[in-house]
């Protein structure tokens, strides 16, 4: 679920949890706590370098990763010199590793699962086995030869 889609429990359900992803603050201290000037702030949501989400009447609200993603913006643009263009690719280049980050441990996870099953199928395989078989063993191996006749029918 895409982290811009989340929804509010309805009223009375349970309490409201906040976590990084929680959209709590306005333009102007978001632009307080990123070192920003709320036009940047803007100008970044034009670009869509960092996209808050929305009130009901349009109004911005940031969460605390969008402060931290402010910040790396800043100092990607600023201390290293990358253009807005290339912040961007960036952005998208990290959401992209992480996404697929998750989708591995997501297969390795089934991976693991499904060892463990055929483990287990192959434990239950091995245990119906007839016990009142013998082991075949190779004679040039054993370094014996065995011969085995039937006994006649007495005339």
């Amino acid at each position: 679920m895409d982290p811009r889609q989340r929804r509010q429990p309805p009223f009375g359900t349970r309490a409201y949890e906040l976590t990084d992803e929680t959209p709590v603050y306005v333009i102007s201290v978001a632009a307080q706590l990123s070192g920003l000037h709320p036009q940047t702030l803007r100008q970044y949501d034009r670009l869509g370098l960092v996209s808050p989400d929305r009130t009901a009447g349009r109004g911005r609200r940031y969460s605390a990763r969008d402060i931290e993603l402010l910040r790396a913006v800043q100092q990607l643009s600023q201390d290293e010199g990358i253009n807005l263009a290339g912040i961007k690719r960036i952005i998208e280049l990290e959401n992209q590793v992480a996404a697929l980050q998750a989708r591995v441990a997501e297969l390795s996870s089934a991976v693991e699962g499904a060892a463990l099953a055929m483990q287990q199928r192959e434990a239950q395989v091995h245990a119906s086995y007839r016990r009142d078989l013998v082991p075949y063993q190779d004679v040039q191996q054993a370094g014996a030869l065995v011969v085995w006749r039937p006994k006649r029918p007495q005339e």
